[in-house]
């Protein structure tokens, strides 16, 4: 969620355009987009099983087909996870409301499955006479991890496809790498799946934040600027101040996040989103700015107890 507000931000200054009203709903727009990929990755698995039962069923058909050919191996395709999963009524009434397919791009799940079955753990998985759950799981696991995460062909068809997927497409890796994690074998096809909103309040969050980043952006930025030693507010890096200036947006309107879960996570924003040294850079001027704001009483925080927020997950 932080990301989608950051990311938000940064495209209301760069583009010019003041209307905090229409910006919001790009904001949300965004994320039900990111929701929908989550669902397209987890078709984009039963996908790839249904082709290697293409490929099975069309090596029966031959003229001169082999022992194996006739009496194939059906532990991928028959993988005990993914019957399970795509029987889930949360992911066909996704699939089938927003007419979720990869028809179009055939070759990927082909690309996917010739990849997979030359690694050594398919080729393990394949080799052993049964299997249970858990490896039916783990084999899917690893497909997401290490196969569609590194697929190229993967990250070009969903930036053709949408502006908003391409930046959030490893984040919502992790997220269907949760959902295979928390999955159990007795799960009926009721189980819900990961919510675009966790509750209301998920949703206000990123209203809020994105809304008190913008009102309040003068005021941050000077604040900023009064808190960087030595640095001319327009010698940092454009993408560090929105950084700052959410973090401090966030400290600000949100009292029951603890400084600390904070702090963590706009320092591996700017950590994975800017430069190499702006982690270190971020940490030291959120740190005098939040002190300053303290000492004169601007903020206070309700507690410092739990480690874990809620909206940490984002």
């Amino acid at each position: 969620m932080r990301i989608k507000v950051l990311q938000t931000v940064y495209s209301f200054y760069q583009g010019g355009d003041s209307d905090v009203a229409k910006s919001e709903k790009e904001l949300l727009y965004s994320i039900q987009k990111s929701y929908d990929l989550y669902f397209y990755l987890f078709l984009l698995g039963v996908e790839v099983c249904n082709y290697a039962e293409s490929v099975i069923n069309s090596k029966k058909q031959k003229f001169l087909a082999t022992e194996t050919d006739r009496n194939p191996n059906m532990k991928f395709v028959n993988n005990k996870f993914i019957a399970q999963f795509k029987e889930n009524e949360a992911f066909i009434t996704q699939v089938n409301g927003k007419k979720i397919s990869w028809a179009a791009n055939p070759e990927l799940p082909k690309r996917i499955f010739n990849t997979l079955e030359k690694t050594d753990e398919y080729i393990s998985y394949m080799a052993k006479p049964t299997s249970s759950y858990e490896e039916d799981k783990k084999i899917i696991a690893f497909m997401f991890e290490n196969v569609i995460y590194d697929c190229d062909l993967l990250y070009q068809i969903l930036e053709e496809q949408s502006v908003y997927w391409i930046d959030t497409v490893e984040f919502i890796i992790g997220m269907v790498l949760k959902t295979i994690e928390r999955y159990k074998i007795g799960y009926d096809n009721s189980y819900p799946l990961v919510k675009m909103f966790k509750n209301d309040d998920d949703r206000e969050f990123v209203i809020q934040l994105f809304r008190k980043t913008v009102a309040r952006g003068d005021y941050y930025r000077k604040l900023i600027s009064e808190n960087t030693q030595n640095w001319d507010l327009e010698r940092i890096a454009f993408f560090d101040i929105l950084v700052l200036q959410t973090a401090l947006a966030e400290v600000e309107t949100f009292p029951e996040i603890p400084l600390k879960v904070t702090f963590n996570e706009y320092i591996e924003l700017a950590k994975d989103y800017s430069t190499s040294k702006s982690s270190v850079f971020v940490n030291g001027v959120l740190d005098k700015a939040v002190s300053k704001l303290m000492s004169e009483r601007k903020i206070k925080k309700i507690a410092e107890a739990p480690e874990k927020n809620e909206k940490n997950e984002d």
